[in-house]
């Protein structure tokens, strides 16, 4: 009688854990990091950028668009990269990517050239992101996998709170004349670091069975996302001419296309970039749409309220970062409570909905009781709110989405849940920048109109009246709108240069000079904060509604994330 016969029962002992586990997850973490930061930093420093470097309004738009278009592009296929020629080799490859691109960012001389820099960072983040994910699954055993998981909420935590804040920092602190410049160098440590330490503690990992490159469907995709985006972007630049509609129209034909060509190579025994069996799961269709629709709100908004804080209220970088750190705060605390709560499934999901509505409804009514003046601590509750909204929203929905997917799908889902988010934010913040820019122009026009009864008063006091006041306050008016929507804006345009002549030809003294003088500059200002202050209640609106058609269309998924299985 054997040994064996003695213990059929007997398993062979599991292989001991990879040794350097920890110190893995840790340059995993690393990158993760670096993402995050260089995916918000040019909220912050977007109008310093365009101060410098000069532009358009679609320079800013770009500057956060030509990131996370780059990289839904690259997501898609930077998982199954790993897994043909190695995890770790493609993680090295793109942090030395990664670091690469944010050092062109910092020396660039030009707003095409940062912007191309940009579409640079983003593919090779999209190359070194996806690793991680195979190879904690890969180094820990089991029972420390929710440990490992569980890292990720307070890294992505401090870096949503932190990196606003210390993107204003840098900025406004200008180390040895960099400027705006520093918020790309930082990363030059972070990405060697990465590198040296991602060879040395880094498993070596590959998929026993990679599936191929699906390159057509990469084009297809990629050219469908551009095509979507581009005109969003620059059509408005160009008063909205015929081929911006008609990109917009072919962007549709292109998905649908693409979506023929997936299914169509599936059914010929293919390895498809988007496994088609995923789309007639509920939670995965149902999350895709979700998705899509919550996050384009979250980064247009995210734009739109940096660019008000700084250009309308005039807030300093760093002051502009501190103000939107209530609303990571929040998103932290919401992660927190969400988390006992999560058997709710989309209860949860649509409760966090409403609660984020809410905060943004109070930051709307803030900006009413406040006026032109307010402050960021009066926007603290409002904002704490939305965050803690959102945290809510975010907690459950890739659970429930991704719950049901099957073994041989989980990296197409996840890949393809991951790129809709940033493809998403991206065409959220190409169609808000949009409308904030469209409107801005008639907005502070508006605004010049309510002050016209204080500045006729100001202007009769230093006795201008008749035709050389109308002119005055027409012209003001004039050089408001045009200011807004001047595509240089260190071009003075025409009418803010006549308004200058009028204002000297109805001076009669120095002191009456002085006084036309004051009266304009105190208008103009008021004019514009207002102007701002009307368009951005107005996104705030447009915002609500986002969240409304994202409630609403959350109920294309799932009661609770094991339904999803069943295909509902």
């Amino acid at each position: 009688m054997t040994t064996t016969d003695l213990h059929p029962q007997e398993a062979p002992p599991e292989p001991a854990p990879y040794r350097w586990r920890w110190a893995a997850l840790f340059v995993i973490l690393a990158a993760e990091v670096m993402d995050l930061l260089d995916a918000m930093v040019t909220n912050i420093a977007s109008p310093t950028i365009r101060a410098e470097l000069g532009g358009s309004a679609a320079t800013i738009q770009w500057l956060g668009a030509a990131y996370t278009l780059s990289m839904a592009v690259g997501l898609i296929t930077g998982g199954r990269l790993g897994d043909i020629f190695g995890r770790k080799r493609m993680f090295l490859i793109g942090a030395a990517g990664f670091t690469v691109g944010s050092l062109l960012c910092a020396v660039a001389q030009g707003p095409e050239l940062l912007i191309a820099a940009r579409v640079v960072q983003g593919l090779f983040g999209a190359v070194m992101l996806p690793q991680g994910l195979g190879m904690i699954k890969e180094m820990f055993p089991p029972k420390e996998m929710q440990a490992a998981f569980g890292m990720f909420g307070p890294v992505m935590g401090l870096s949503s709170v932190g990196g606003p804040i210390l993107a204003g920092w840098l900025i406004d602190a200008d180390f040895f004349g960099t400027g705006w410049r520093m918020i790309f160098l930082i990363n030059l440590p972070l990405g060697l670091a990465a590198v040296i330490c991602g060879s040395r503690f880094l498993p070596e990992s590959r998929s026993p069975h990679p599936l191929k490159l699906d390159v057509p469907g990469v084009l297809l995709a990629s050219l469908a996302g551009l095509l979507i985006v581009f005109p969003l972007v620059q059509g408005r630049e160009n008063d909205w001419p015929l081929w911006s509609f008609l990109m917009m129209g072919a962007s549709v034909v292109v998905f649908i296309l693409f979506g023929w060509f997936e299914s169509r190579k599936a059914r010929a025994g293919g390895d498809p970039l988007v496994v088609p069996s995923l789309f007639r799961k509920r939670a995965f269709t149902g999350g895709l749409a979700t998705g899509l629709v919550f996050f384009s709100g979250m980064a247009g908004f995210m734009l739109v309220f940096n660019l008000y804080t700084q250009i309308g209220l005039g807030y300093s970088t760093l002051k502009a970062g501190l103000a939107t750190a209530p609303w990571s705060l929040g998103m932290v605390v919401g992660f927190g409570l969400a988390q006992p709560l999560q058997k709710f499934g989309r209860k949860l999901l649509h409760g966090g909905t409403l609660v984020m509505a809410l905060g943004v409804l109070g930051v709307l009514i803030t900006l009413n009781v406040a006026g032109i003046g307010v402050t960021p601590w009066q926007m603290v509750p409002a904002l704490l709110v939305t965050g803690v909204g959102m945290g809510m929203l975010m907690a459950p929905f890739f659970d429930i989405v991704l719950a049901g997917v099957e073994d041989h799908e989980t990296g197409s889902a996840s890949g393809s849940l991951t790129a809709v988010q940033q493809l998403g934010s991206a065409f959220g913040v190409a169609l808000l920048g949009t409308v904030f820019f469209g409107l801005l122009g008639g907005g502070v026009a508006t605004a010049a109109d309510d002050l016209t009864p204080k500045l006729r008063s100001d202007l009769a006091a230093v006795h201008v009246t008749g035709e050389p006041q109308d002119r005055i306050v027409a012209g003001l008016r004039a050089c408001g709108h045009d200011r807004a929507v001047a595509k240089d804006q260190e071009a003075v345009p025409a009418s803010c240069t006549r308004l200058e002549a009028d204002a000297r030809a109805a001076a009669t003294s120095p002191e009456t000079g002085g006084a036309i003088q004051k009266a304009l500059a105190t208008a103009g200002a008021e004019s514009a904060k207002q102007g701002f202050a009307d368009v951005m209640k107005t996104i705030l609106w447009v915002v609500d509604g986002m969240l409304l058609l994202t409630f609403l269309v959350a109920f294309l998924l799932p009661k609770h994330a094991r339904e999803g299985g069943a295909g509902h």
